[in-house]
């Protein structure tokens, strides 16, 4: 498919949010190839539609004092938090039809059955993007995978085991190094995305409950000596997002 990819550096989340809508409508009416967005923002936790606001966890002086922005926002899932050594993707490609009821906007939730799109292969997509982004840490040398009933990238315990600044017991569970939420709208057109945890200061994850779950997160610097540098995550992710999705038409 002829894609185009746009490093967008570090963006404010309501600029890269807005945006993503205004090339979505072009994409739709045939004024704009897909795009896939790379990016990274400044401090900051999204609730998706099934946010629950008890997951999270500091309070509105520890937010100012640590410079997090928060926002509800139109993806599926739960809290999770973006920032600055955190590789950001938005796809905004248009999917094949599979159901033919375009009576209205879709943004399902994948831990939810139920609140699937009508018009496009939702499951498959997010299990598309899990597939890219397991091939890219394959680069890197590191093994992940999915967990069935659970959205994301994960690395198994014995990968787990590598990380010097987790907890000993945490060591000892899988953990998720990329976050996926996302959105298919109306007209078949993909927001939103992944969050692949290059570099990240992991403190902000003491903030939240991610997505709902007390299980460990961890990142490419817990487990790689030298850490990559973001543009050539960049560069993999790109690469392995056009293998993966190469095949998918409007």
């Amino acid at each position: 498919m002829p894609l185009e990819i746009h490093d967008l550096g570090l963006i404010d989340y309501e600029t890269a949010w807005k945006l993503q809508d205004e090339y979505a409508a072009e994409i739709a009416e045939g004024r704009r190839p897909p795009t896939l967005l790379l990016l990274e923002h400044p401090h900051v936790y999204t609730f998706g539609r099934k946010g629950n606001a008890a997951n999270l966890l500091w309070d509105e002086e520890q937010l100012k004092q640590r410079g997090v922005s928060t926002h509800w926002v139109d993806r599926g899932g739960d809290v999770t938090y973006h920032g600055p050594g955190q590789l950001v993707g938005y796809p905004l490609i248009p999917l094949k039809p599979i159901r033919p009821d375009r009576s209205q906007e879709e943004s399902a939730d994948p831990d939810d059955p139920a609140d699937r799109p009508v018009r496009s292969d939702y499951i498959g997509y997010i299990r598309k993007l899990e597939e890219t982004l397991i091939g890219v840490l394959m680069r890197y040398g590191i093994a992940s995978g999915q967990i069935p009933g659970k959205t994301g990238v994960w690395i198994q315990a014995d990968v787990h085991s590598r990380c010097p600044r987790c907890k000993p017991e945490d060591r000892q569970k899988p953990a998720k190094i990329a976050a996926i939420g996302v959105k298919v709208d109306a007209r078949g057109i993909t927001r939103h995305g992944f969050a692949l945890n290059v570099n990240p200061d992991m403190e902000y994850w003491d903030g939240i409950i991610p997505c709902g779950l007390n299980e460990p997160v961890v990142s490419l610097a817990d487990l790689l000596d030298p850490i990559p540098a973001m543009d050539d995550v960049k560069a993999k992710v790109g690469e392995s997002f056009r293998s993966v999705f190469k095949n998918e038409q409007g």
